[in-house]
């Protein structure tokens, strides 16, 4: 810690375990429960307490707030938990990241990442990796978002819920229900084909993409209910990726998956 380069005012706990070339801005604050990795830049008026790991290479912008405690009535202070990161994510500026509520839980955040300003991390949410977050994204507890999703600014994201990996969601939405991989969702709730350009550009090609929309119309185009679409697909082959979807919607949660918006692009369908 004694080579970090850490600005005069900035409070930086002794036992904190930084590493040598980090940087640390005006008037940030770091409590002794902190270990941050190499390469990685602090900037100003962030407080990072409780205990909290943070990887190498992450930026995390101007007022930030990593490991407060959770926003439950029914945590107690006393309870041990943490805030895990991993490496190579961009944090930018006044986002808030709140530590586990459960005893030895857990809020965790992958690598290579990107957090836009104001963007909110509930307790216990698992955010995966090469996930991108918007300004004003609003996270409640719980929450998990798998690789690669694209998640539009200004939305929200009920307790619980599960975003799957390569949804894209179009800003200022509202979403309750778990949104199965690879599909756009927009509005309240609501899902509107499949994410063809996203597939493209994670380089599945055009069999794996075909899958993937017979798949979806067989859960949300076929007229079947969701148990009997899955115990059709059973039957017929499909490669991994269209499982994936389909695995996902037979174990989605309580509240089940987002429903299809009829009169979206036909483009997203076929």
């Amino acid at each position: 810690m004694r080579t970090a380069k850490i600005h005069p005012t900035a409070i930086v706990d002794p036992a904190a375990q930084i590493a040598n070339d980090v940087e640390v801005g005006p008037f940030s604050v770091i409590g002794p429960q902190i270990l941050i990795g190499n390469r990685t830049i602090v900037q100003s008026h962030v407080v990072i307490e409780g205990e909290v790991m943070i990887g190498s290479g992450n930026f995390v912008g101007h007022g930030t707030m990593i490991g407060a405690p959770p926003q439950d009535v029914s945590f107690s202070p006393e309870r041990k938990t943490k805030v895990e990161i991993g490496h190579d994510n961009i944090i930018r500026e006044y986002c808030t990241i709140h530590r586990g509520t459960a005893e030895g839980s857990s809020t965790k955040i992958g690598d290579k990442n990107f957090l836009m300003a104001g963007a909110h991390i509930g307790h216990n949410c698992e955010i995966g990796n090469n996930v991108i977050i918007a300004n004003n994204c609003l996270l409640a507890g719980f929450v998990q978002v798998d690789d690669g999703a694209f998640l539009g600014g200004g939305s929200t994201f009920h307790q619980f819920m599960h975003i799957g990996r390569l949804v894209m969601v179009q800003g200022s939405s509202a979403f309750g229900k778990d949104l199965p991989p690879f599909v756009i969702a927009a509005e309240r709730n609501s899902v509107f084909g499949v994410n063809v350009v996203g597939l493209r550009r994670a380089g599945f090609n055009a069999k794996e993409r075909d899958q993937i929309k017979a798949a979806f119309k067989l859960v949300y185009l076929s007229g079947l209910n969701i148990s009997q679409a899955l115990e059709k697909a059973a039957t017929m082959k499909f490669g991994a990726p269209a499982r994936e979807f389909l695995d996902f919607v037979s174990n989605a949660k309580k509240r089940g998956i987002c429903p299809l918006k009829r009169g979206g692009n036909k483009e997203m369908l076929v």
